[in-house]
């Protein structure tokens, strides 16, 4: 698989990274012995970037990818987590708790040190206190050698100018605004690039809103949205095509982005997602899906404090 450099981190990661939301059942129930054979399918493929966190099914991730990585060489697969958010309403991203949690999260990942830290939704807690208290925490455990690069992570795009306006770090994790629905991440990019930040797109589905499956039921999406991420599901379907493949090509076309991760449910998901790495898309299709999502074109939803939108 092709790889690209982590910004300034001198990591290198392939340009699909495989998303571990899934093996705690943020999109549905994932059995242990389906996710050791994804993950070590991922691997036989090169896809051997994996980011997880607590808030996956309150551990849940973390503890299924330590046991699917159990055993193999350190050496063979780079690894990230995140810290700050730990339920659907549950934020701490006090310089204490952070720290605390690195360990946890160390022993639940069954490694001594992470490849990249990021703090988690930092649009749902004061931005100055990210700076002044978070960021610092964690450029303490990157000194300490628990940690190797540092980095944050949101929705809104505002809240990564905010925060690199006044703070250093290495790597920015966007979701959602480089799909078939939202192309405002590309905005960013050249700015991001002149700050020397390593720039991760997640979420090239949205959500589950662009694949055959569907969103699940937490998803922010009005219904009009979501009817016409349907249409296209079928419209795709009846072509013989997937919308999921087409709106994954897409995602990997954006220039500056060094990997985009993708949720893995499966072995036949992972194949799925894997052959998206053809560069070839379908234009005619492209653009017959586009005309049906155009209404909801770079639309938005809300995500943490009113400050931060």
């Amino acid at each position: 698989m092709p790889t690209r450099p982590l910004g300034n981190t001198g990591i290198t990661v392939p340009i699909l990274g495989f998303g571990a939301a899934t093996l705690g059942g943020s999109y549905g129930p994932m059995a242990l012995g389906e996710a050791e054979r994804a993950v070590h399918a991922a691997l036989a493929a090169g896809m051997n970037f994996f980011d997880t966190s607590p808030y996956y099914g309150r551990t849940e991730s973390e503890r299924a990818l330590g046991h699917c990585l159990r055993g193999i060489d350190r050496n063979r697969y780079v690894l990230a987590t995140k810290v700050g958010r730990y339920g659907d309403n549950e934020f701490d991203f006090t310089a204490a708790r952070v720290t605390a949690s690195v360990d946890e999260s160390l022993a639940r990942l069954g490694t001594d040190h992470l490849d990249l830290l990021q703090c988690h939704d930092i649009e749902f807690w004061p931005l100055q206190r990210i700076v002044d208290e978070t960021l610092p925490a964690l450029q303490r455990l990157k000194q300490s050698g628990k940690v190797r690069a540092i980095g944050i992570t949101g929705y809104p795009l505002k809240i990564f100018r905010t925060v690199l306006a006044q703070a250093k770090v290495d790597v920015i994790l966007s979701y959602c605004h480089h799909t078939l629905l939202d192309q405002t991440l590309a905005q960013e990019v050249p700015w991001l690039q002149q700050q020397g930040v390593g720039i991760l797109n997640a979420s090239p589905l949205s959500m589950g809103l662009l694949s055959s499956k569907g969103p699940p039921p937490w998803h922010p999406a009005p219904d009009g949205m979501r009817a016409a991420c349907r249409a296209a599901v079928a419209l795709c379907a009846e072509q013989g095509n997937d919308l999921g493949r087409l709106a994954l090509q897409l995602a990997l076309t954006l220039p500056g982005v060094a990997s985009t991760f993708v949720g893995i449910g499966s072995v036949a998901e992972l194949e799925r997602n894997l052959a998206a790495l053809d560069p070839l898309l379908d234009g005619e299709l492209l653009d017959q899906v586009c005309t049906i999502i155009q209404p909801w074109h770079n639309h938005t939803w809300s995500s943490g404090l009113p400050a931060n939108q």
